[in-house]
């Protein structure tokens, strides 16, 4: 008899989780999976502790209404719309891509526009610059939320002084339409040019900007390349130890 509950409480717990303009037939398969794995369980629990109630989940499951599952659904359907609304409004402006900024007039543009932003300030040329451009490329499509973008710094006289950057790249992030964080040159992302992109997403997520799926506290994992007299060659082509350039402007 409990378990009979469980499996129809359940299942119409999984009848929440369906897309609504799934077809009943597709329906009716997640329906009979979800069956199969709730039996599954449930065996699993008389054998761990025969005697003893099924689990808090399940006992929850068992004393919920109908009109408890309508407000949840409701909720749900309410939940989805609001985001879709918010995702129309990020691609309109310009989020999922990596941008170009023409100045600093079009910064402050964008900021009235985007209050979460990520932006890289560059100089032409530098490879270190080509390196943060490869992975905030891929981390614009991949975290819609912030305006991934990024501005040459000679374009941008009162923010390099305002925010007094001397290393290149270095990348502003703003969060809720104030400045929250800079990462400067690679000190942050292992100390080399060779980090992956899981290294600049887990950096970013630390201060709030992207949402993150890992462990905020450890850091990625990664393989460093090593080369010889290293120290030597960043001196000798105007770099930092971390592989970043200094700007000579003030």
């Amino acid at each position: 008899m409990q378990y009979n509950q469980s499996r129809t409480m359940i299942a119409a717990l999984l009848f929440l989780t369906i897309p609504i303009e799934c077809s009943s037939k597709r329906k009716a398969v997640v329906l009979s999976l979800g069956a199969v794995l709730i039996k599954s369980r449930f065996q699993e629990v008389l054998v761990q502790a025969p005697g003893k109630p099924i689990d808090e989940k399940l006992y929850h499951l068992e004393n919920l209404r109908a009109d408890n599952l309508v407000v949840m659904r409701k909720r749900r359907i309410g939940y989805m719309r609001e985001l879709n609304k918010k995702k129309q409004k990020w691609l309109k402006n310009g989020h999922g891509t990596y941008s170009q900024l023409a100045d600093e007039k079009e910064f402050f543009e964008i900021s009235n526009k985007c209050p979460d932003i990520v932006c890289h300030f560059y100089r032409d040329g530098n490879e270190c610059c080509r390196v943060v451009d490869s992975h905030l490329n891929v981390l614009a499509g991949k975290h819609i939320g912030a305006k991934f973008c990024k501005v040459n710094l000679e374009k941008s006289p009162f923010l390099s002084k305002r925010l007094r950057m001397k290393v290149i790249p270095t990348i502003v992030v703003i969060r809720k339409g104030k400045i929250e964080d800079f990462i400067v040159g690679f000190s942050d992302l292992g100390n080399c040019d060779n980090f992956g992109t899981d290294m600049l997403e887990w950096r970013l997520a630390q201060s709030g900007v992207i949402g993150y799926k890992g462990d905020l506290m450890t850091q990625p994992v990664m393989k460093r390349k090593f080369f010889e007299n290293r120290a030597q060659m960043n001196m000798r082509d105007g770099y930092e130890p971390d592989g970043s350039e200094t700007d000579s402007h003030d």
